[in-house]
């Protein structure tokens, strides 16, 4: 589907902006380190700006009809400034990792700015050993986890050779903005179309009684299964906290073998694996501070993407959360793992994620001010502990103007009294983690770094492997 001038936001992608607060700033992106010297900076401005015809997107700016007469609408900003959005920087001597990760949380500290395309991108140069660095940040109304990894076409190449792009993109001409009365026209033709989707759905229905039945009981089971899972809160903890807006940032490296060894010897899917070693490492985090873990169960919330494979290419959200289940009080880890996979395995079977999709769907037919209440319910904190996303990435190399990722480090968001968010995305054999804390609530998220690091490096050991090497970045060959 294009994106197209005049896109109005889906449901989803609105409830991001509805649950954004000034300490709790609804952007995700990824901090991405390369092998070898930064491209001059007009270079990569030509590189971007040669490809920002394949997402349109990125030249489109929120409008906003009045009265709340609908959802905002995607429009073409006249006054984009490419120079705006493609910032230039760079690390003070030595040029450290621990440097690096200051300067990304500092960005991702800032909320950003409403009246502008919601996105920035930061070239780092300087990065010791001769690398450099991109910083990204994109809103999550713009685009989700499994649609960002598709992004990445835009700006990568698959080969160290630059391909040409089909065409430059430029010059390129804003449409004109809508003014308010055409907003709340477009608004209002919104609301009068909901009893004409509402009487094609009936019309359906009365066509295809028995299937209609059954999606009917299907939806209803899985409404209630969301609302017992919100009957029953998530337990208190030092991660469930207020939060200020500044953050801290912290890289996990993992190979990607390793947790596939643990999972064709000890079952259960990759995913699993990686909520074992989340468990694991919050508990050795959680002792270490004191807090006792015997019969405490956090519990992650955990997106599912629902987007289908023809959609890919599409940007905006195609997501659904559920909630799973971080058993830290078991010491054992292959029981851990036994504990994790039984609970995902129900939930999978659960009505869950088809609950949630309809809610979702139900929020599509509510007014902004309704909406904006539901979707604070969906991200309830009392809900769950912690953010858990896992992504997967392309298992081959990518490059910028020839010059190859080395390593990917997503970013998540911290939602309100939420002070931990644990991104994953696996690229070329590694699987990276992003820590993403709160700065005054986890001073100490370093340690949780290393205890995610312990945590793996024992359900290797149980599933027959070898200790991982910790793995840092790769150091290059002097010239």
């Amino acid at each position: 589907m294009a994106q197209s001038h005049g896109d109005r936001l889906s449901a989803v992608d609105a409830s991001f902006l509805a649950q954004e607060r000034a300490n709790s700033h609804m952007h995700v992106g990824a901090v991405l380190i390369f092998e070898g010297p930064a491209p001059a900076y007009d270079d990569f401005l030509n590189h971007i700006r040669s490809r920002l015809h394949l997402v349109p997107r990125y030249r489109h700016k929120l409008a906003f009809p009045p009265l709340e007469t609908g959802r905002p609408i995607w429009v073409d900003d006249r006054n984009f400034n490419l120079e705006y959005h493609v910032r230039h920087t760079a690390l003070p001597q030595p040029g450290s990792e621990e440097q690096l990760r200051a300067l990304a949380a500092r960005i991702h500290s800032q909320r950003l700015d409403r009246a502008k395309p919601l996105w920035e991108t930061w070239l780092v140069q300087g990065l010791e050993r001769g690398r450099f660095a991109l910083i990204s940040k994109s809103h999550h109304a713009l685009v989700d986890g499994i649609s960002g990894v598709d992004l990445m076409t835009v700006l990568f190449d698959a080969t160290p050779i630059p391909q040409v792009a089909p065409h430059e993109g430029e010059p390129w001409t804003a449409a004109r903005e809508p003014g308010p009365l055409q907003l709340a026209a477009r608004g209002v033709k919104g609301l009068a179309r909901l009893p004409f989707e509402l009487a094609g759905g009936a019309l359906s229905a009365a066509t295809h009684p028995a299937e209609s039945l059954d999606v009917v009981k299907e939806a209803l089971e899985g409404i209630g299964e969301v609302a017992w899972a919100g009957l029953n809160p998530a337990p208190e903890t030092p991660l469930n906290v207020p939060i200020g807006p500044h953050r801290r940032l912290s890289f996990v490296r993992n190979d990607l073998n390793d947790l596939k060894l643990v999972k064709n010897t000890l079952g259960g899917t990759v995913n699993d694996v990686v909520l074992t070693v989340v468990a694991g490492g919050l508990r050795r985090w959680l002792r270490a501070r004191g807090v006792r873990t015997e019969g405490l169960e956090l519990r992650a919330l955990v997106p599912v993407s629902v987007r289908a494979k023809d959609q890919h290419h599409e940007l905006g959200n195609r997501i659904v959360v559920m909630r799973g289940p971080l058993p830290v009080y078991v010491e054992d880890p292959v029981a851990r793992l036994r504990v994790v996979r039984q609970a995902m395995d129900g939930l999978k079977e659960s009505k869950q994620a088809v609950g949630a999709e309809v809610i979702t769907g139900l929020e599509a037919l509510a007014p902004p001010t309704i909406l904006a209440q539901a979707s604070r319910l969906q991200f309830s904190t009392r809900l769950f502990n912690l953010l858990v996303t896992n992504v997967p990435g392309p298992q081959f190399p990518l490059y910028v103007l020839g010059r190859e990722l080395e390593d990917l480090f997503p970013v998540a968001f911290l939602p309100e009294n939420q002070s931990l968010a644990v991104a994953i995305m696996s690229y070329n054999g590694r699987m990276d983690f992003g820590l993403l804390g709160d700065y005054d609530a986890l001073p100490d998220l370093e340690e949780l770094g290393d205890a995610l690091k312990d945590s793996l490096e024992e359900l290797v050991v149980a599933a027959g492997g070898r200790k991982p090497k910790r793995r840092r970045a790769r150091k290059l060959e002097p010239a």
